[in-house]
C-alpha cells in the first residue's frame, strides 16, 4: 500500500515537472524577474548595480556588438533593451539623476 502511494506521488511530481517545466517545490519566478535576470547577465552587472555601472556595462557591450565591429543590429537592440529595463528598476527610472547632474 505504501509502495503504491509513493509511486503515485512520484508520478504526479514527474508529470507536474513535465507540464510546468519546474519542480513543485521550486519558487515561481515572474516573467519580469526573468527579464531582469537576463538583462543583468547580458550586461554583466550585479543585482545591486547603480546607474553608472549599468551605463558603463552597456557602453562596453555596445563596443563589442556594434555592426561596425562585426555585430548585428539585433544585438544592439538587445543591449539597449537590457539597459533600459535595468534603468527603469532604479529609483527615478530612466530619468534618474545623471552623473553630470550630481556635480
Amino acid at each position: 500500500m505504501l509502495g503504491r502511494l509513493v509511486f503515485f506521488g512520484l508520478v504526479v511530481v514527474l508529470l507536474y515537472r513535465m507540464i510546468t517545466g519546474r519542480w513543485p517545490w521550486q519558487k515561481r519566478i515572474s516573467t519580469r524577474e526573468q527579464a531582469l535576470f537576463r538583462a543583468r547577465r547580458l550586461l554583466g552587472v550585479e543585482a545591486k548595480a547603480n546607474r553608472d555601472d549599468i551605463i558603463t556595462a552597456h557602453k562596453r557591450l555596445i563596443a563589442m556588438v556594434h555592426p561596425d565591429r562585426g555585430g548585428s543590429n539585433e544585438q544592439v537592440h538587445e543591449a539597449n533593451a537590457a539597459r533600459d529595463l535595468l534603468l527603469e528598476e532604479l529609483p527615478g527610472g530612466l530619468s534618474g539623476p545623471r552623473k553630470q547632474d550630481q556635480e
